[in-house]
């Protein structure tokens, strides 16, 4: 039974004894002239075989309908009954199949991101990454937030973030970022202490709302703070110094749907031909249209619009923008032998 089903089946059934009801107070007022009280309660306790005593004497008429009214009731009244409790057990049964599938689809997740908090700042993180195909966990303690939210591809788990257990349950050991949402900054210090006592090497990204939570959290081991006044704050008075940069900027997206992306590549992930190679060997730009604009080296230092002579070393990053189209064309090219010709 679909969910529309069940609900038209209910609908019915309940028009349906409503009818019955109507039919038996109409019956009662013109058969036996009862008033529509008494005709009311006469139906209910017929209906309902609840088997109370008649209100006045019934007429022979009177009789006759009432049998006919208890044989109706009968059938329809077990029927509204049988809907209503078939509708039941089909939403408690689907409920959880649903939960144990997602409890065994989302079993061995691995480099997933966990998102600390469903809040407006929650939700717009896990929107974003959604778009970008990743696979995520959310942790909140809101128990009808998690309910409601069973059912979407996302992992949603109650719980206190700060706690050991609620993180393992999240899949910490195996997860490759952790971000946390929360409000207060206390909540978000200690969920990044208690992450990363747990796995080393994970990546945190925190929340902060004041400069000296934001120095508390770097040296409890957050990798990025964001503070999202400053980060607003900066956004609008660009808007007013230089709103054609803004303009430009967002034209520079990291979402696939979009005409100009802007990519990181890691050099492990390229073909072996070309670690230790200058980019100029390569020919990206030439190849595809795609225009290398950042590097990161090995050690973390980032050089914006690299020279040609730039080597791709291991462990090293590049930033490239261009269209999806030139993209894709730049990823084949890098990952085929650079020297043949397009």
């Amino acid at each position: 039974m679909s969910e529309n089903r069940g609900r038209n089946d209910i609908t019915i059934a309940g028009m349906l004894l409503f009818l019955v009801i109507l039919i038996g107070v109409i019956g009662y007022m013109h058969i036996d002239d009862f008033s529509f009280v008494d005709a009311l309660y006469m139906t209910v306790i017929t209906v309902s075989t609840v088997g109370f005593g008649e209100v006045h004497q019934l007429t022979q008429g009177g009789k006759l309908f009432t049998s006919a009214l208890i044989l109706a009731s009968l059938v329809i009244l077990g029927y509204f009954i049988s809907t209503l409790t078939q509708n039941l057990v089909h939403s408690q049964i689907s409920f959880f199949y649903s939960r144990n599938g997602n409890k065994n689809r989302f079993r061995k997740m691995e480099n997933h991101v966990i998102v600390v908090g469903y809040g407006r700042n929650g939700k717009q993180v896990v929107n974003e990454l959604l778009t970008l195909g990743l696979k995520l966990v959310v942790v909140d303690q809101n128990h009808e937030l998690v309910i409601n939210n069973m059912g979407r591809p996302v992992r949603f788990i109650e719980g206190d973030a700060t706690n050991d257990d609620v993180l393992i349950k999240a899949g910490i050991k195996t997860a490759k970022s952790l971000i946390s949402t929360l409000p207060n900054d206390a909540d978000n210090l200690y969920v990044v202490l208690t992450a990363r006592s747990l796995k080393h090497d994970l990546k945190i990204i925190s929340r902060a709302s004041s400069e000296s939570s934001e120095k508390k959290l770097r040296m409890a081991g957050v990798d990025n703070v964001v503070m999202p006044e400053r980060v607003g704050g900066a956004h609008m008075a660009t808007l007013i110094a230089q709103p054609d940069i803004v303009e430009f900027l967002d034209h520079l997206t990291i979402h696939s749907d979009t005409p100009t992306q802007l990519l990181e590549i890691m050099c492990n992930d390229l073909a072996p031909d070309l670690i230790n190679k200058p980019i100029r060997e390569i020919g990206v730009r030439r190849r595809s249209g795609a225009n290398i604009i950042g590097f990161k080296t090995t050690t973390g230092n980032l050089i914006i619009n690299p020279s040609p002579d730039t080597k791709l070393m291991p462990n090293s990053k590049l930033f490239v923008l261009g269209t999806s189209d030139q993209v894709q064309q730049m990823k084949e090219i890098m990952h085929d032998n650079p020297n043949s010709d397009s």
